[in-house]
């Protein structure tokens, strides 16, 4: 299955120059699904949530997309606590964790916006119960996660992990989770979790946004089944154009685990 990973499009502070080169190379790779792992939005605004619809609808492949914490209104409190996804249900998806299923895989996307700590995500059992849930059926086809907050940080991410991840991640690979797709903090990742090394980490940078973190505007595209798994990053400087930036193949070891090929 071939499945395109978005993520951090921050409509209220992108590249505007950059939206109808993404849309035309999206449109072009024609992957079985865009997957988009949250921040649509910089402020969670109204017009910004518009712009978002509307980037999504010139889309041609199908999607499956999960909320980040921009998509919940920082500056207005009120709704934050009260209708935090009430704007993103409206112009994005009333369902804040769809699963989809095919021939070839079973993708789930799971909500770990935490309205309570607007920049730390959080993963509750209940969630991690329905995503085995999910894959208990999924047999031999491929099974992925798509959330916002990564579930591993780096040495030198200096924002705090998400609530809950480490057992989270020993649960999904107890559930046979083969990729988790994430985001939020602006710059790619292709490796096994450490943690879990029979489930791949797949960070997407950002899609649209000035606020770079070292790295240009990208994303990635995954060819993938259960044995192997070949990602394409693809990078957009300030010539506006998408190129492939970097390849990198993994297939499953003698000890199920993922191994750079």
């Amino acid at each position: 299955m071939r499945i395109l990973h978005l993520s951090d499009l921050h409509f209220g502070r992108d590249r505007p120059e950059l939206e109808e080169p993404l849309v035309h190379t999206v449109n072009r790779l024609a992957p079985d699904l865009v997957a988009v792992s949250g921040d649509f939005t910089q402020r969670a605004r109204v017009g910004q949530f518009r712009q978002a619809e509307a980037f999504l609808a010139k889309l041609v492949p199908p999607t499956l997309c999960v909320p980040g914490n921009h998509d919940t209104p920082l500056d207005n409190v009120f709704a934050r606590f009260l209708r935090p996804f009430h704007r993103y249900k409206r112009h994005i998806h009333r369902e804040l964790e769809p699963t989809l299923e095919t021939d070839e895989a079973v993708i789930t996307g799971v909500n770990t916006v935490n309205r309570f700590s607007w920049q730390r995500g959080r993963l509750s059992r209940h969630t991690i119960k329905e995503i085995s849930r999910a894959f208990s059926s999924a047999g031999e086809r491929l099974r992925v996660v798509v959330l916002h907050h990564p579930l591993e940080h780096g040495p030198d991410v200096e924002k705090r992990l998400m609530r809950g991840a480490h057992k989270a991640l020993v649960a999904l690979n107890e559930a046979g989770a083969d990729v988790v797709l994430s985001g939020h903090l602006h710059n790619t990742v292709t490796r096994p979790f450490a943690v879990a090394p029979g489930c791949l980490f797949v960070q997407a940078g950002t899609g649209l946004s000035n606020r770079l973190r070292g790295e240009d505007n990208t994303f990635n595209l995954l060819t993938a089944n259960r044995d192997k798994i070949v990602i394409d990053t693809y990078s957009a400087g300030q010539d506006a154009v998408f190129e492939v930036l970097g390849r990198v193949t993994f297939q499953r070891d003698k000890s199920d685990a993922w191994a750079e090929a």
